[in-house]
């Protein structure tokens, strides 16, 4: 058997082929306008370390798409992070924001660093530089940046301040997102992903494809990765009754059957900097924390973590993609063989793009919504979000819509959910790219 490519791009190339499958009329010459990155900025610049050397930093930013509106997509600080996987994620927010139907392009950037190893004051003059010099492509109506993995709020309003100086005398909060409140963040941003998962996950099985299993309450869950977003879905599956069975992080996993203690786990992370030897639980590996017997299991950490080698393995009846591409094209197709769905990062993680347009519209009126009022937006649009992806997966369903694989000719008996969701991200780009003509 040949070694599975994990390669972004491949990924994203796979994916988006399959989707095609699923469109019936695309215009041939639109193919590589969706496909191909807008923009791909690229900045190097020497940074003095506190204990006064010099460093030079690499940084990205990509813009994919902008027929929908400015860029829009998260800025990570990672070591191994590369200019492949940022143009595969600005391709994957131009999905995302399509398939909710906010007014976003698709954008991501990133700075080659190592976030843990660096001091508030370097990540505070990384931040900056990485700011001024990209002042120029980022803008309230151009592109708007948000965190990802590694930054924060704290570096949102580096970000916001640094350019709010370089362009006084303009009401410049909209040029970031997941800002601290009282810089005109948004209440309920920095939870909106893993109340995302929640909202999504209910509505998906509401839908009762899985008759053993038609509501959060009583579900056993496993989730890969207590991060930001890790752990907010950990709590808001808990408040609604499920038992979260399975946690990690980096440094590794940890199970109970009859359930994880979440304020303990709080506690024994704030104190001992890890979740592996909580009292009562047993440790495992991250990979191992992916085939534990539950009933949905939620990747919230890294890419490519479901893959040919350990999809069979997956004892969860459903999957929620909390992390960006978790799980492979190889692993969608093995996971789709033995009935086992997946709700789609497209989907399960787009509350975070949804809750930053919602700080992006009430930076633009100065007004500050309450968490509520917030909250309930955000169900509403998850709720829709759900429902018209399963409405046109059903279409597939009983015939009528066809899927056609693209190099056998052969019908497709139904598509997965990220293909159906993708396939209808990307029509709705097309579309508007038709609708807007072709300038000049």
């Amino acid at each position: 058997m040949s070694k599975e490519i994990l390669d972004p791009l491949v990924i994203s190339e796979q994916q988006f082929d399959r989707a095609r499958s699923c469109i019936n009329h695309l215009e041939s010459g639109l193919i590589d306008f969706l496909k191909l990155p807008r923009r791909i900025c690229t900045v190097n610049f020497p940074i003095e370390l506190d204990d006064g050397t010099v460093k030079t930093f690499r940084c990205y930013r990509v813009v994919h798409n902008h027929v929908f509106g400015p860029g829009k997509g998260g800025i990570r600080y990672h070591p191994d992070v590369t200019e492949e996987e940022v143009v595969s994620l600005a391709k994957l927010m131009t999905w995302k924001c399509a398939l909710v139907e906010i007014p976003f392009g698709g954008a991501k950037g990133a700075v080659i660093c190592n976030a843990k190893e660096l001091s508030t004051n370097e990540l505070r003059r990384i931040t900056r530089r990485f700011t001024s010099d990209l002042f120029d492509v980022i803008g309230p109506h151009i592109d708007v940046p948000a965190p990802d993995m590694y930054t924060n709020e704290q570096t949102m309003a580096w970000i916001y301040d640094t350019y709010d100086v370089l362009n006084p005398g303009k009401n410049n909060r909209p040029v970031v997102t997941g800002k601290p409140i009282n810089l005109g963040g948004s209440y309920g941003r920095n939870e909106a992903t893993g109340q995302g998962c929640l909202y999504v996950t209910e509505r998906f099985l509401s839908k009762e494809l899985i008759p053993e299993l038609s509501e959060v309450a009583g579900a056993r869950i496993a989730i890969q990765g207590f991060g930001n977003v890790g752990k907010v879905a950990a709590q808001a599956f808990c408040h609604q009754g499920a038992k979260i069975v399975a946690l990690s992080d980096s440094s590794g996993g940890i199970y109970s059957e009859s359930g994880i203690d979440l304020d303990e786990v709080v506690a024994f992370k704030r104190s001992h900097g890890c979740l592996v030897g909580l009292p009562g639980t047993l440790t495992l590996t991250n990979e191992e924390l992916l085939e534990v017997d539950c009933d949905i299991l939620v990747p919230a950490a890294i890419s490519n973590q479901i893959h040919a080698g350990n999809a069979n393995n997956i004892k969860a009846k459903l999957i929620v993609e909390a992390a960006n591409n978790p799980t492979t094209p190889v692993a969608d197709s093995i996971l789709k063989s033995n009935k086992v769905y997946v709700i789609p990062d497209i989907m399960a993680n787009a509350g975070g793009v949804t809750v930053s347009y919602y700080e992006w519209v009430q930076n633009q009126i100065n007004e500050q919504w309450d968490l509520d009022t917030v909250n309930k937006r955000l169900k509403q649009k998850m709720y829709r979000c759900v429902d018209s992806v399963f409405l046109r997966w059903q279409a597939f369903v009983i015939g009528e819509e066809e899927c056609i694989d693209r190099e056998s000719g052969e019908k497709i008996a139904y598509p997965d959910f990220r293909t159906v969701a993708l396939a209808t991200a990307i029509e709705r780009v097309a579309n508007a790219t038709l609708v807007r003509g072709i300038w000049p």
